[in-house]
């Protein structure tokens, strides 16, 4: 049944139930699990880990390589599983927990996670469970629909549980490239100039002894859950297409663009959706995520060769494009989220970074991760590496919410991700708001005229107009520049009592 997916006969005695691979995991262990984005993702070991606990209870500090499928984290969540997890969780019910205090979560970028495993920050990594198509004749793992930080998982941890998802189709194989750097401080540059370059292996390299366990499942990718494109996001997308066209007709821009880069959810998506659209041709991406918006991109012809570390899409376009991987192969590369999210590439590159914001102030400064400044949402993800190293850093963000009752454009952001330094563009369906070469002060009207709400509008202008009083390079009315968050907090919307 399973013996084109067990290729090394000698590692077929090693078949269980999940349950049984359960047993493998004890309390206090660190254990990391593939998934990145609810793709690739360990289908059943989160199940039995859950009933296991409920037994047996246990804790566990649980490293991914960012969000998971199948209500995983809400299954381990309510099971009692999570001390700490980390780097990026998109699932409500544990996003209560962490807000609760009763999870640590750490939020990283995505990039450092397995820094800090090489390191021994987390101590020994445990265990990794890891969802493969396929294991070689050699041992090798051949990752599914997710690379993330499946690879470096298997090489460090002591243990490896493989789950062989007879779901995911076999044509993934050959379509991954596997690089792992070296120890620092003589690593090697890593050595890709161009999206479509590969630089390492098909499959992640082990010693076979290394594999513990292998649980054999037959359950596809949770579906993505992204909203469809929208009158407000097609309106983005003509603010940014209208902006690269001018910045090309200055020379500013090739006419090809610069590879792309987009962020995971609705906005992003359907953003990038709107450029099929546009004049632009031959277009790339270099990205953590590969979305339904690469794939009709490439469907129209507008898009030539997407470089990620995970596919996360739609239904129907799962159906699409899975059924039919052969005729993306030679458009597609999946790798370790560290080379996808690498500082160094992408300065290379010279990406267009395009993310999503919680919220943006008049200076500049973003806020992608905590709702009113405490509360977490989902993780900063890989959002902060590309921003601080792409050629053009853009956030994007509908100006409102929640039917106008919150202003995405406030006086001064509550939490802070991303720094003025490392914004360059802030986009809304109003407009657009270029801030490169602009000090604070120049700034402000820009952001104010260009995204803000209109309702909004004439609030933030006195708000600034107070705030010059105080002086600075960056004025600020520290007394009233939470005003909108605390209206919000204890009347239910910014704008109460103004």
């Amino acid at each position: 049944m399973f013996e084109d997916r067990i290729r090394l006969a000698s590692l077929r005695d090693r078949v269980m139930s999940a349950d049984d691979a359960a047993k493998l995991v004890g309390d206090g262990m660190v254990v990391g699990m593939s998934g990145f984005t609810r793709a690739g993702d360990a289908k059943d070991m989160p199940i039995a880990l859950a009933r296991r606990a409920k037994a047996n209870p246990m804790k566990i500090t649980l490293i991914t390589g960012a969000s998971l499928g199948h209500d995983s984290d809400k299954t381990l969540t309510e099971a009692g599983v999570l001390a700490k997890r980390l780097p990026f969780q998109v699932d409500t019910t544990l996003r209560s927990a962490i807000n609760r205090g009763e999870v640590m979560f750490v939020d990283q970028h995505l990039s450092e996670t397995v820094e800090f495993l090489r390191t021994g920050q987390f101590g020994k990594l445990d265990v990794a469970v890891i969802e493969a198509v396929a294991i070689t004749e050699d041992g090798g793992l051949v990752p599914s629909s997710s690379v993330g930080n499946s690879a470096s998982f298997a090489i460090l941890a002591e243990k490896v549980i493989v789950e062989i998802n007879l779901a995911q189709p076999l044509a993934f194989e050959g379509m991954h490239d596997i690089w792992i750097p070296g120890q620092r401080p003589h690593r090697a540059p890593l050595p890709i100039v161009d999206v479509r370059d590969r630089v390492g292996t098909n499959v992640v390299k082990i010693a076979p002894e290394k594999i513990a366990a292998i649980v054999i499942t037959d359950t596809p990718d949770s579906a993505s859950n992204a909203l469809p494109p929208d009158a407000d996001t097609q309106r983005i997308a003509g603010h940014l297409i209208e902006f690269f066209q001018h910045e090309v007709s200055r020379g500013r821009l090739p006419r090809t663009l610069p590879a792309i880069q987009s962020g995971i959810g609705t906005i992003a998506n359907a953003v990038l959706t709107g450029f099929i659209d546009s004049p632009f041709e031959d277009l790339t991406m270099y990205s953590e995520v590969l979305q339904d918006s690469t794939f009709d991109l490439m469907d129209a012809g507008k898009m030539v060769f997407a470089s990620g570390s995970s596919i996360t899409v739609s239904q129907a376009v799962q159906d699409r494009v899975f059924k039919h991987l052969e005729r993306y192969r030679d458009k597609l590369v999946l790798r370790p989220q560290e080379v996808s999210n690498h500082p160094e590439v992408i300065r290379r590159l010279g990406l267009i970074a395009l993310n999503t914001a919680l919220e943006v102030d008049i200076y500049g400064n973003v806020n992608s991760t905590h709702v009113g400044g405490t509360h977490m949402m989902n993780g900063i993800g890989g959002s902060g590496d590309f921003a601080r190293n792409a050629r053009m850093a853009i956030f994007a963000t509908k100006s409102i919410a929640k039917e106008g009752k919150i202003s995405s454009i406030v006086p001064m952001v509550p939490h802070v991700d991303h720094n003025e330094h490392d914004v360059d563009i802030i986009v809304t369906e109003q407009g657009l708001a270029d801030l490169r070469t602009l000090a604070p002060r120049e700034r402000v009207n820009l952001v104010i005229d260009n995204c803000a709400h209109p309702s909004y509008r004439d609030v933030l202008r006195e708000y600034y107009r107070d705030a010059q009083r105080y002086g600075g390079q960056t004025p600020h009315a520290l007394e009233h520049a939470f005003d909108l968050h605390v209206n919000l907090r204890e009347r239910g919307s910014m704008l109460a009592g103004k």
